[in-house]
């Protein structure tokens, strides 16, 4: 059975203007076109397409996608891979909800949760699976492994995963209140990030935490973790730790 660009748009529940975009870009081609010009698409095309729009869901930017989608792999080999990336945010998501769950509770009781509690963290295989797709996006991309490179020390992870999201939610709501980059209270943040780092035996000196900086910015799948956070955010991470740097 063949599909008009129009039913096949309702069908899958995405635009026209989307399947002409694909179309352009080469990541899903019709599998042909009428005398009179319309685009067709069949069973293969409608299989494609949603291949893509798991991979949306999983924020893949259109040009991953379309790197992930021409390295040979069968499309049972794609929708396991996708399974196991939604597999492993699900497992993410259900761990948040029972936190929230937890400061409701607590919330309402009028109790003051444990900080511990709060940041609950993972044990290592928890967290072997929640670095797994961030490895392997680094192992491909720039041929480093970090799950190899780095033991998991869940004890060290979870201390680190509480301080980067104290770290990332202050500099978020000092971006949003707008607040200067070189504010003093900015700059005092980043001196206590650099003072937990080294304390917690990640030997760090401002230009180091500069380079990091730059990198995580510059690269997509770093910067959509900032930009999730609060728009505009790696933007001004970079801003503020050149300023601590220069001061």
């Amino acid at each position: 059975m063949l599909y008009t660009v129009k039913d096949f748009a309702e069908l899958a529940n995405v635009t026209v203007k989307t399947l002409h975009h694909y179309h352009k870009i080469g990541l899903l081609v019709p599998c042909k076109v009428s005398e009179a010009g319309y685009r067709l698409y069949g069973q293969k095309e409608l299989e494609r397409l949603q291949q893509i729009l798991f991979y949306r869901e999983l924020d893949f930017s259109l040009t991953d996608i379309q790197k992930a989608m021409a390295d040979g792999s069968n499309r049972l080999e794609i929708l396991a891979g996708q399974r196991r990336f939604l597999t492993m945010r699900l497992k993410r998501i259900e761990r948040l909800i029972q936190t929230l769950d937890a400061s409701i509770e607590h919330t309402r009781k009028g109790e003051i949760m444990e900080t511990h509690e709060m940041f609950k963290g993972f044990d290592e295989d928890e967290w072997r699976e929640a670095l797994t797709e961030q490895s392997d996006y680094l192992n491909e991309k720039y041929g480093y492994n970090m799950l190899e490179n780095n033991p998991i020390q869940a004890d060290t992870l979870n201390a680190m995963a509480q301080e980067a999201s104290h770290y990332l939610h202050t500099m978020g709501q000092a971006l949003k209140d707008g607040m200067y980059h070189k504010d003093e209270c900015v700059q005092k943040l980043l001196s206590e990030h650099v003072a937990f780092l080294n304390k917690n035996g990640h030997a760090t000196t401002p230009q180091a935490l500069l380079e990091q900086t730059r990198f995580l910015v510059s690269d997509d799948f770093h910067r959509k973790m900032f930009e999730g956070t609060q728009t505009g955010l790696s933007y001004f991470l970079l801003a503020a730790t050149e300023a601590f740097t220069a001061g």
